[in-house]
């Protein structure tokens, strides 16, 4: 591939936080941003220099978008995949439009996973008429049901115990169209891994994060996982299969539970940039950004050690008014914010990082701002 050299700009299809935090390395990097987005003072947008305001399925602001770009990329996988592929064809689209069709229906993964040899919860498509029945003995209760397309933050899924509770489940889900009943996983951790690929197959992992969710948001990342290095290896070397199965240009978040047996099996995955991997920011030789950048851009991968330990936390809606509070205390914690106009409860407006010595102590000092932060709403 040739390299894509500073000055020339980067298209982005998506215009939320993972493409601010994409264009702001790119721009240190020396390259120009266009975005694409319906919202034209979204995260992104704000410091892009050219904003195409238009849904994502609008054809003729793709074709804008590929006339302003040297380059295009994606900053999370729920855009129009006929625009994607078009920006393939006219345009220079390294990630590619596959990896997209592939991501944006869990079944579709999972059956792509599993055809690379790689470690899924048993699961089964759930046709229009299902046989509830047959879908219990097959998969066993508890069970989690999921909407093939859209879902993210638990939205779009529901946890099931019983033929009664899926046959509800299904009845408030089936609108969002195919769903897929997957096994519950009796996990002991949440782990992701970041891997990064560019064209000379060039590949590298950043550090395994131990990911701790509250209401099925990421609440905390904490790096370096608390796991064992063999499970700490199995995971980078299943990331890595991954990427190279999946002809990985840039970077892919991959999602997975650890047992207690000490077995991992991949749960989700994300073609760009990812929540778990915003430590890197501060905390590595390289962060997921400048990595993603690189990767679409031709350049070498950079280094990616981590310089200590460190926790991310992220700040949502409820979360924004104690935090701004607290700025004057927050001389051991990088903060960052988006830029969203509206501060919803459960939107994520922000995440702060804490690097330490001491992995406890950085795990107490995020957990403590997150706590005064709420406090202070309910004063």
């Amino acid at each position: 591939m040739t390299i894509i050299e500073p000055g020339k700009t980067i298209g982005i299809l998506g215009g939320g936080q993972l493409g601010r935090m994409m264009a702001l390395a790119a721009r240190a990097m020396g390259y120009r941003i266009a975005v694409l987005d319906p919202n034209p003072d979204g995260p992104c947008a704000q410091v892009a220099d050219v904003v195409i305001e238009a849904a994502y399925d609008d054809m003729e602001a793709a074709k804008k978008l590929v006339s302003v770009s040297d380059v295009v990329t994606y900053e999370f996988e729920n855009v129009n995949l006929d625009v994607a592929n078009y920006i393939e064809q006219k345009g220079c689209l390294p990630q590619g439009a596959n990896l997209l069709r592939v991501t944006q229906h869990r079944a579709v993964e999972k059956e792509t996973i599993t055809t690379l040899g790689l470690p899924v919860a048993l699961y089964k498509y759930v046709n229009e008429a299902p046989d509830f029945i047959e879908l219990a003995q097959t998969i066993g209760f508890p069970a989690v049901l999921k909407t093939c397309r859209g879902g993210y933050d638990g939205k779009g899924q529901r946890v099931v115990r019983t033929v009664d509770e899926l046959k509800s489940a299904y009845d408030e889900l089936k609108l969002a169209g195919e769903l897929v009943l997957e096994a519950w996983v009796p996990f002991d951790k949440e782990i992701s891994v970041i891997v990064a690929r560019n064209e000379r197959n060039d590949t590298k992992t950043f550090p395994v994060a131990e990911n701790i969710h509250e209401a099925n948001i990421l609440h905390q990342s904490i790096v370096p996982a608390r796991i064992g290095d063999d499970l700490r290896d199995k995971a980078e070397q299943l990331a890595i299969r991954l990427a190279e199965g999946l002809n990985l240009i840039g970077t892919l978040a991959v999602e997975m539970f650890v047992t207690t047996s000490g077995d991992i099996y991949i749960n989700e995955l994300a073609p760009r940039p990812h929540n778990s991997g915003h430590y890197t920011i501060e905390a590595c030789e390289t962060s997921q950004f400048e990595q993603h950048v690189r990767a679409i851009c031709g350049w070498p991968l950079g280094h990616v050690g981590l310089y200590k330990p460190v926790v991310m936390g992220n700040l949502l809606g409820e979360h924004l008014p104690g935090v701004l509070n607290e700025i004057s205390e927050m001389k051991d914690a990088k903060l960052h914010l988006y830029g969203k106009a509206e501060a919803k409860e459960k939107r994520k407006m922000g995440h702060i990082t804490v690097l330490a010595d001491d992995l406890n102590r950085a795990i107490d000092r995020v957990g403590q701002i997150q706590e005064k932060a709420c406090a202070k709403i309910g004063s």
